[in-house]
């Protein structure tokens, strides 16, 4: 009872909230089917105030490749079979599946296991590259809208979320630059709606430089 009047306090404080909100949390967080569960009750969260896209992103530990490589298959099974049973319509990615760095459609709903900012960057370098080789972009002709382009994650996210850390990761490296962050200290395991709100409050409170 407590815990709803607060958060429907939270709620009245709320008059702006971000367009587009990324959500990072560590894989050491995602022991219990109920971890894997609040990813599709925190988008819902997210769709209940008015926030259009989110992004989840999946910080994997540095065990080395072929550890992280069969944790990813594992992650990405269960988050699949979590959200199977939601209303949530989300794409998965991970460095394991195929890269769909041309596709046109941007979801609501995105979730990367383990895909950094490093390397969707240099895929995209890559990609780019090629088009250079292949004569169909001039190098004089790359931009900074050219490199977003062949981004996975095309949006700019407003407000980046980190749960349980006070630590930046590589993920939306290009992105995020001017993006507002918030470090939350609960843990996933620990985070609740009430907790996103406060963000969001945070959020609203500050004064958006974008870099000036």
């Amino acid at each position: 009872m407590i815990s709803n009047l607060y958060e429907r306090r939270l709620l009245d404080q709320i008059h702006e909230v971000p367009r587009h909100v990324a959500l990072v949390v560590a894989e050491k967080d995602l022991d219990t089917t109920e971890a894997y569960k609040k990813i599709g009750a925190f988008t819902s969260w997210c769709s209940d105030i008015g926030i259009s896209r989110v992004t989840v992103y999946i910080n994997m530990l540095r065990l080395g490749e072929e550890v992280n490589q069969k944790l990813r298959s594992q992650i990405v099974q269960r988050i699949t079979d979590c959200l199977q049973s939601t209303s949530v319509d989300a794409t998965i990615y991970s460095p394991d599946a195929p890269d769909p760095i041309n596709s046109d459609q941007t979801p609501a709903v995105s979730i990367s296991i383990g895909y950094g900012g490093k390397k969707e960057l240099v895929d995209a370098i890559r990609s780019i590259a090629q088009k250079v080789r292949n004569e169909e972009l001039r190098a004089d002709d790359i931009s900074e809208e050219t490199v977003s382009s062949h981004l996975i994650f095309k949006e700019e996210p407003e407000l980046v979320i980190r749960t349980g850390e006070n630590r930046l990761t590589d993920f939306l490296i290009w992105q995020a630059v001017y993006s507002e962050l918030c470090f939350t200290e609960v843990n996933w395991a620990n985070f609740r709606r009430m907790d996103l709100l406060r963000a969001i409050r945070d959020y609203q409170n500050r004064k958006r430089r974008r870099g000036l």
